[in-house]
C-alpha cells in the first residue's frame, strides 16, 4: 500500500470538472512531483490532501487511513503540513516566534501562552525554544531568528514557511511552487533542503513547481495534468520522453529546452 492514494477524485466547480478521476498513489519517502500547464488543476489536488476543499467524488487514504473527510487541522495532526505558494506567516512577529507557533500548533500549550512566562509551561516552551531555533538552522535562517518577518527577502521569506510547516511536525509535505521568485542561487539552496528533508528527516514530499529543469532533477517521480485529466506519470526520464507531455506541456515551456 502506498504512503498516500488519491483513488478517482474529481472535482467540480459549478458544472466544470477541475479534476476528473485523477489517481496518484506516493510511497513513503518520495519526493513526487505534479506538473501540468496553468490552470490544470494541480492545486487542486494539493488543496483536496489538506483538507482545504472537499473532492467531488473518490477517496483520500493517508498512512493507512482514510482521511477524505477530514477537516484541515485533523489532517495537520496526522501529519500533513503545506508551504502555500502565499509567503503565509506573521508578518510583525520575528522569525523565531513564527516557527514557535508551528511547534505550538503540534504542543498543549495554549496560544496566548506561548509569549507569558509562566510557570506552568516556562520549561516546555524553552523545550520549543530550542526545536525552534534548531530548525531555523536546519533552513539556514538561525541568523534571522530575531529579525522581524517582513523584513526578510522573497527567498528568506519562502525559507521561514519552509520552517514553519517543519515545525509542525508533518510526515508528508506539499510544496506549492516553492521557488517561484527566487533567484538561481536561492533556488539550488532550496532545493537543497528539500532534498535535506527527505534524506535526514524521512519526510514524503510532493511538489508543484513551473520550473521544469528543477523538478526533473528533484523529483523521483512525476504526474502530469492537463485540462483535470492525468496524462502521464512515471520517473522524470519516462515524463520527459512521453509524446503526449511534450505535446501538452514541455514543448510549449522554455524550461523543456
Amino acid at each position: 500500500m502506498s504512503f498516500l492514494e488519491v483513488n478517482k477524485m474529481t472535482k467540480f466547480f459549478g458544472g466544470l470538472a477541475a479534476v476528473l478521476e485523477f489517481d496518484m498513489h506516493v510511497g513513503q519517502g518520495q519526493i513526487f512531483g505534479l506538473i501540468g500547464p496553468n490552470g490544470a488543476g494541480k492545486s487542486t489536488v494539493l488543496n483536496t490532501i489538506d483538507g482545504t476543499i472537499q473532492p467531488s467524488q473518490g477517496e483520500i487514504i493517508f498512512a493507512g487511513a482514510e482521511i477524505t473527510k477530514l477537516p484541515p487541522h485533523r489532517r495537520s495532526q496526522r501529519g500533513i503540513a503545506r508551504v502555500f505558494q502565499e509567503n503565509l506567516f506573521f508578518g510583525s512577529f520575528t522569525v523565531l516566534d513564527n516557527v514557535r507557533v508551528g511547534y505550538h500548533l503540534q504542543s498543549k500549550i495554549g496560544f496566548s501562552s506561548i509569549f507569558l512566562n509562566t510557570s506552568s509551561n516556562r520549561e516546555t516552551e524553552k523545550a520549543l525554544k530550542q526545536k525552534a531555533l534548531d530548525v531555523l538552522q536546519f533552513v539556514g535562517l538561525a541568523e534571522n531568528a530575531s529579525d522581524t518577518a517582513v523584513t526578510l527577502p522573497h527567498g528568506r521569506q519562502r525559507l521561514l514557511c519552509l520552517a514553519i510547516a517543519l515545525a509542525t511536525g508533518p510526515q508528508l509535505l506539499l510544496l506549492d511552487e516553492p521557488i517561484t521568485g527566487m533567484n538561481a542561487e536561492e533556488v539550488e539552496t532550496m532545493l537543497g533542503i528539500i532534498r535535506d528533508v527527505r534524506e535526514k528527516k524521512g519526510i514524503t514530499c510532493i511538489i508543484i513547481e513551473h520550473n521544469l529543469k528543477a523538478v526533473m532533477g528533484l523529483c523521483d517521480r512525476i504526474a502530469v495534468l492537463n485540462f483535470g485529466l492525468k496524462i502521464a506519470d512515471g520517473t522524470p526520464k519516462e515524463i520527459a520522453e512521453n509524446p503526449a507531455v511534450i505535446e501538452a506541456y514541455l514543448g510549449t515551456e522554455e524550461d523543456a529546452a
